[in-house]
């Protein structure tokens, strides 16, 4: 029987856009299934691939601004307008992305959000009416510091000298904001829904990804620490343990900030300009996947939140991964993925994995189809791991 297959991946961050992941799983899947109807969905939840995904469905045009990555190293970043709506599209990933660094060269405590300044500024000199802005993947630790003081604002200490460095406002005794605030509402995409500092806090959680060492989390935690305590004390009201505050490295908690931005899931974003329920409501059977499928596939990132609406819709979801940790680990009881394959070390080491993705992920994609079939449900009961609500396709080994 043919199936009608959903393949709705995230990016496998440093090796696949989520346009070249569909196009890799599909190409595997008809190998082995070529009666299948598939629909290719790219999605993205407010990281890398957020701008080019919502771009094509908005009709949005690239545009080019010069400015700085994270490490103040001159660059050409890619932003998109749509001229007819006045809606600007900003990828924070394409302009202070840890992928845009040299791998083990830029320490956090030298990385910050300064580039993003300039995109903003283009976006209003264009006449941008509003800004979407995705956050996830960022290189930097600095809750957007970098970002405000290149916006105009200006940080101090008990002293008066100047505070240049982010993790110096531990010394944070006064702020004076610029004169003319910015004009444009920003709409925050966030791909995580982790508070500013605690345990399950920026610093700790994701700063030993972009290269905060153990030692330095303490310095870390004191300086946006500090910086919360004030905010909260100046403004009245405790926004760092707001869910995604911790965002990029507490980007999400500065543009609220500094900006007044909203925070919203990027998820969700996507999700409503893609069509992305209806689509799921039209599959037999849904693949998603992203590059490491663990713990952090459930704080809020694309894959999870997919898997989550399959079950509320009663369709069954399998998840691909260039690594994944095991079921017990990551999911929940029943399990969110009826399957979860990776290819390493299913099918290649990691070395190769990553060499040659597109390659892998084919043959992954490949195995699967020929490891599993489905069938529609015998009665109105939705099949192991679907949801109670509704009726979904059986698949078994």
């Amino acid at each position: 029987m043919s199936l009608r297959v959903l393949i709705v991946p995230d990016k496998f961050k440093g090796t696949l856009t989520a346009a070249a992941a569909a196009e890799a799983i599909a190409e595997g899947w008809r190998r082995v299934r070529p009666d299948d109807a598939l629909t290719l969905l790219p999605i993205s939840d407010g990281g890398d691939g957020f701008g080019a995904v919502l771009a094509d469905r908005l009709g949005a045009e690239p545009r080019v601004v010069d400015t700085v990555d994270a490490a103040h190293r001159p660059l050409r970043a890619r932003w998109w307008y749509d001229p007819r709506s006045g809606r600007a599209l900003i990828e924070s990933a394409a302009i202070i992305g840890l992928a845009l660094l040299p791998p083990g060269r830029c320490h956090p405590f030298d990385l910050d959000t300064c580039g993003l300044g300039a995109a903003l500024g283009a976006a209003h000199q264009a006449g941008a009416h509003e800004v979407l802005m995705g956050i996830g993947g960022s290189a930097t630790n600095d809750a957007g510091f970098g970002l405000a003081h290149a916006l105009g604002w200006r940080f101090w200490d008990a002293d008066g000298h100047p505070i240049e460095r982010w993790i110096h406002l531990d010394r944070l005794h006064r702020w004076t904001p610029p004169e003319t605030p910015f004009p444009l509402p920003i709409t925050v995409a966030v791909d995580v829904d982790n508070p500013l500092l605690g345990p399950r806090g920026c610093s700790r959680v994701y700063g030993p990804q972009k290269g905060l060492r153990p030692e330095d989390l303490g310095i870390a935690d004191a300086a946006l620490g500090r910086l919360a305590d004030f905010a909260a004390i100046t403004t009245g009201s405790r926004t760092d343990e707001r869910p995604g505050s911790g965002a990029a490295g507490g980007l999400g908690f500065g543009l609220g900030l500094f900006l007044g931005a909203t925070l919203e899931s990027g998820f969700e974003i996507v999700a409503r300009h893609t069509g992305l329920a209806e689509a799921i409501g039209n599959a037999d059977l849904v693949i998603t996947g992203e590059g490491s499928i663990d713990r952090q596939t459930f704080m809020g990132k694309g894959t999870g939140q997919i898997a989550l609406l399959c079950r509320r819709l009663g369709k069954p979801c399998w998840g691909l991964a260039g690594v994944a940790t095991s079921d017990t680990d990551v999911q929940a009881d029943p399990p969110l993925f009826q399957r979860l394959a990776a290819i390493t070390p299913e099918l290649a080491p990691a070395a190769e994995a990553k060499a040659e993705a597109a390659r892998w992920l084919r043959e992954l994609a490949a195995t699967v189809a020929g490891r599993w079939a489905c069938r529609p449900p015998t009665d109105t009961t939705a099949s192991k791991g679907g949801s109670p609500e509704g009726t979904s396709t059986e698949c078994r080994a």
